[in-house]
């Protein structure tokens, strides 16, 4: 095994042993707390570009943990799935570590910074492991750490109410875990193996098995509920609301969307596409629930006066898209699904990144608070215009993309049903955006004087800037992305994720 093949493992490996030592560098001095952050999460991402490269040219790798071979030891398996997912994350990990050294320092106590920073790290690696591992169990293992930092992260915002928002967050994040254990359990029972690749091999065998079913269900339950899905949402308005600027920036970005890469490999590459279209109803169940979803959380957005509150109710809509797309099941519409983790995360996350820099300047997350935005902070108001027209979906903007891969899959599959529930969502995102945009540029207080222009700090506004020319970029030039998709999405039907 040459240097190269162990890079793969150290995506995960550098930033789990990077969390012991930032917070005792930080006590050397505190800004070597952040230096560490930064390192740990920037070689992440670089090497997760070097990662998708070689599975690009070469196809999917292996690596053996100890070098015990699977199913006797752990795996951790990358093909072009869970290789762009990685990048996906291992980005947003970069470009809020940037972020993070201004909006942290204004948003955390003094002293807790270094651990804040460590638990940070810790949240990304639960996410990089997810992403990476090949064995069940250990996906949940790594889902536990994730979801532990999470809370933690949650707590750490100085408003009185985070402390409940991260209770509430644990409360239906150990549901969540617990029945996806037991659902991992039970598929350890019929086949007698955890390992991924094994197991998606003996399943078949056992499709007709009520302890198949009902560990299916468990799982797919406690992913719904990670994923904040409607009916299942209710932990993430207050998490997101409550928690730090970067917190929820970074939350927002990637948790959902690790959470259904995780949905898509278990339906697609472990239990296979004939399980899911004659054992039970997933194409009907997810369809109807992430409709519903993508319209109530379009409708709940729009009576909200908190702008955090706002892009927490359009995220349960927007995460319904890739629920959707998996419900369709064909590779069109599965291409827009993968698609949209990259777009999601780029839109939600740079919006709250603005939100951040708002708060940062002006003190506030009030809606009303937005008015004359354009004049005061015109940088962030840009970038919060481009993000939200992303959203929408206007064309050359990379929302666009995702929904026009949606609405394809749709006419291909004969869901043409879903449509009308894909532009009427885009419409209401239009509305909720839409006052916000007439509020920075076009609204004036009666008695207000001469606005002052009071930009954020460099700090803050460059990551956002560079995040917001991406959403145009791969709006534009979406060929390879788009490629990454359909390849991944081809893989995922015919059940070839594994070679």
């Amino acid at each position: 095994m040459n240097f190269v093949e162990h890079l793969h493992v150290l995506i995960v490996a550098i930033p789990l042993l990077a969390v012991p030592i930032i917070p005792l560098v930080g006590r050397l001095r505190l800004d070597f707390s952040w230096y560490f952050t930064f390192l740990a999460l920037s070689l992440s991402f670089f090497m997760s570009l070097n990662l998708l490269m070689n599975v690009w040219g070469s196809g999917p790798v292996s690596y053996f943990l100890g070098g015990w071979r699977p199913p006797w030891g752990i795996e951790f398996h990358f093909d072009l799935l869970n290789s762009f997912v990685m990048v996906v994350t291992t980005f947003i990990a970069f470009v809020s570590v940037i972020y993070a050294k201004q909006s942290v320092a204004n948003e955390i106590s003094y002293d807790k910074i270094p651990a804040f920073y460590a638990v940070f790290v810790l949240f990304f690696v639960g996410l990089f492991g997810m992403i990476a591992t090949g064995d069940i169990f250990n996906l949940y293992v790594f889902l536990e750490i994730t979801s532990l930092a999470g809370y933690a992260l949650i707590a750490a915002g100085k408003r009185r109410y985070a402390k409940m928002a991260s209770f509430n967050y644990l409360i239906l994040g150990t549901i969540a875990a617990t029945f996806i254990v037991l659902g991992i359990g039970y598929l350890y029972m019929a086949t007698g193996t955890l390992n991924m690749k094994d197991l998606a091999e003996r399943l078949p065998e056992v499709y007709e098995s009520r302890v198949v079913f009902t560990g299916l269900a468990f799982i797919i339950v406690g992913l719904l509920i990670k994923m904040a899905v409607f009916p299942l949402h209710l932990w993430l308005p207050d998490a997101y609301k409550y928690s730090p600027s970067v917190v929820s920036a970074a939350m927002a970005a990637t948790s959902t969307k690790v959470a259904a890469y995780v949905m898509m490999r278990i339906l697609f590459s472990i239990f296979k596409i004939e399980f899911n279209v004659i054992g039970i109803p997933i194409t009907e169940l997810f369809i109807y629930i992430s409709s519903i979803g993508i319209i109530v959380g379009s409708v709940l957005a729009i009576s909200q006066t908190n702008i955090k509150l706002m892009l927490a109710y359009s995220s349960i809509g927007q995460i319904g898209y890739i629920v959707l797309a998996a419900a369709m099941m064909n590779p069109v519409a599965l291409s827009g699904g993968i698609i949209h983790i990259l777009n999601h995360a780029l839109m939600k996350g740079g919006l709250f990144f603005v939100v951040g820099a708002v708060a940062y300047k002006l003190g506030t997350e009030k809606i009303s608070d937005f008015r004359g935005l354009g004049k005061r902070m015109p940088l962030s108001a840009f970038a919060f215009t481009i993000f939200s027209m992303s959203i929408v979906g206007v064309p050359l903007t990379v929302g666009f993309v995702s929904k026009w891969y949606l609405v394809t899959g749709a006419v291909a599959s004969a869901h043409w049903y879903v449509i009308p529930v894909i532009l009427l969502s885009s419409l209401l995102t239009a509305i909720y955006f839409g006052r916000i945009i007439n509020l920075m540029y076009f609204s004036k207080k009666p008695d207000e004087g001469e606005i002052i222009r009071n930009e954020a700090p460099f700090g803050l506004v460059a990551p956002t800037l560079a995040v917001a020319g991406l959403c145009i970029f791969f709006g534009i030039a979406a060929s390879v992305p788009i490629e990454i998709a359909a390849k991944a999405a081809d893989a995922l039907i015919g059940g070839g994720l594994w070679k």
